[in-house]
Parts: structure tokens; C-alpha cells; sequence
């Protein structure tokens, strides 16, 4: 079940860092990169986070989650983290498909970056529609890649409640 988390209330937060910290160690040893910065990350930075946090729960419990930004006309995915016991179940890929299919009608842009090396990731996003814009060094020999899709603004008024909802 797809919820919205309130990453500001601590056991919010501490549930996400459950998650994140797993899964992005599996990150890690795919890219052959410990330098992620979402591995450093605290249950005091991440209650301070302007993103917007999405929840799939499984038998309730937090599974995955994915957040976002907002800025002008484009939405920023910061975070898609699936805990590792709960790889290859679909819910990276209905978390992405609930922000595609109700958050990001409202914007032109959707923008994405994943270690260059996360051939899984990559593949994600590819079938959404992503196309890769550029590669990025964030350190020597080690690359991300952007990724972005192009929306239509839609103007359902039943999206519309479905968007201020979140």
C-alpha cells in the first residue's frame, strides 16, 4: 500500500533510514562507490529534508520509499530505495508509477540520477520513458546519470485532488 510518510516525526525518519541505509550499501557494492551520501545520512538531517516522502508498506511495514522536490516546472526524484529483502517484488517500480502517474502530470520535467553503473535502476527509468541526458563525475572514475522525462500537464480535476492530497 502506497502511503505518504511525514519524515518529520522521528519514527518516520528512523524507518526511512532503516530502509535507505540497506539498500543503498547494495548500491554501493554495484558501483563499487562508498562515497554515496545518502549512507551518511541521519535521522536529524533526514526530519530537516524539504522532500516530499512516498511509502510502500508490506504488512505494515516500510519496504521502500521514494521522495521528491518540486522546483518550478520540473520534479526532482532525490531518493528510490527498496530494502533489500524486499527486492525484485515490483515496488521500486509501483512507487515510480504512482509519482509519474499523479504527481508529475503537474510539471513538464521529471528528473532522476542513479549511479551509472546501476544497470537495474537505469532499466527502471528506461521503461518509464527516461531518456539519459548526460553522465556526471562525482568523483574520479565514478559516474551518475541523469535522466529526465518529459510530462503533459493534465487538468483533471480528480488528479488535481489527488496531487494536494499528497
Amino acid at each position: 500500500m502506497i502511503v505518504k510518510l511525514s519524515p518529520t516525526e522521528k519514527e518516520d525518519a528512523e524507518n526511512i533510514l532503516k530502509i535507505q541505509i540497506p539498500a543503498y550499501k547494495v548500491e554501493a557494492k554495484l558501483i563499487n562507490f562508498d562515497g554515496i551520501p545518502q549512507l551518511k545520512d541521519t535521522i536529524d538531517e533526514i526530519m530537516k529534508s524539504d522532500e516530499t516522502f512516498i511509502g510502500y508498506m508490506v504488512e505494515g511495514e516500510l519496504a521502500g520509499f521514494i521522495s521528491y522536490i518540486v522546483q518550478d516546472s520540473e520534479i526532482e526524484i532525490c531518493r528510490l530505495v527498496v530494502h533489500p529483502g524486499h527486492f525484485r517484488k515490483g515496488i521500486a517500480k509501483k512507487l515510480l508509477g504512482f509519482i509519474v502517474g499523479h504527481v508529475a502530470n503537474y510539471n513538464h520535467k521529471v528528473m532522476v540520477s542513479t549511479g551509472s553503473k546501476n544497470f537495474p535502476a537505469k532499466s527502471l527509468y528506461h521503461s518509464f520513458g527516461f531518456t539519459h541526458v548526460k553522465e556526471i563525475e562525482v568523483s574520479p572514475g565514478i559516474f551518475i546519470s541523469l535522466m529526465e522525462l518529459e510530462t503533459r500537464q493534465l487538468k483533471s480535476s480528480t488528479s488535481k485532488q489527488t496531487y494536494s492530497a499528497l
